[in-house]
């Protein structure tokens, strides 16, 4: 997976750096984007995983808040005043509030890399959600075509049927009208080549799910004399 990225908003440059040394020292480390708190003005969320947010100016806190708390990606806020961390708490409800104490960093930084875990873990969900949504979506269309499949084979033997009567009547058919059915039967011929494998699919099919249910019973047999 790329690289997480931590926006670090501050008007504190002091702040920022304290961050993002002692997260040098970590295993795993991310990418940083630094930013003031004007980044209420304008900010991108889908370049970054993490938000930490500490050292704003008073008149601004509110409004990045709510702008961060908007763009529903997690947020630590870091504070030493503990009215101000109750009324972020009580306000912003999804937004992580950590009290600046003697301790801080270390305990920001666990903080933070759990974040980023469970970021990392729901958008692997997420990718695994669309794939078995469109695995799902082609499986019915594959029934589909399977269930629909010899009604269109009838329908396609009919046609193909009549063009080749046609073809064999000389003289009653111009040479462009010949030409254009022969150009029919061809393709018709072509259809009810990619028909039979449709079925030669489905006969696979059934083998690797006979295999499959069997395998699991054997598995099962395994498990159980083990016990």
């Amino acid at each position: 997976m790329d690289q997480s990225t931590v926006l670090i908003i501050s008007d504190n440059a002091e702040f920022s750096r304290e961050i993002t040394s002692r997260w040098q020292s970590e295993r795993s480390v991310p990418s940083f984007t630094l930013m003031s708190s004007d980044i209420r003005m304008a900010f991108d969320p889908e370049n970054f995983q993490l938000a930490i947010a500490g050292g704003i100016r008073s008149l601004a806190l509110s409004a990045l808040l709510e702008a961060m708390d908007a763009a529903g990606k997690r947020v630590i806020f870091v504070c030493e005043d503990s009215s101000v961390l109750q009324t972020v708490r009580n306000r912003w409800p999804r937004i992580l509030a950590l009290q600046q104490r003697e301790d801080w960093l270390d305990t920001l930084i666990v903080l933070a890399g759990e974040c980023l875990v469970r970021v990392r873990a729901e958008a692997r969900a997420h990718r695994a959600e669309q794939a078995n949504a469109t695995a799902e979506s082609q499986a019915t269309l594959g029934r589909y075509m399977l269930e629909m499949r010899h009604t269109f084979n009838d329908a396609l033997t009919s046609v193909l049927g009549n063009s080749e009567l046609l073809l064999l009547e000389p003289g009653s058919l111009s040479a462009e009208s010949r030409s254009q059915l022969a150009t029919i039967r061809n393709m018709s011929l072509r259809m009810h080549e990619i028909l039979q494998r449709f079925s030669s699919l489905e006969k696979e099919l059934s083998v690797v799910d006979e295999l499959n249910l069997t395998d699991s019973r054997n598995d099962l047999r395994v498990a159980a004399a083990s016990r």
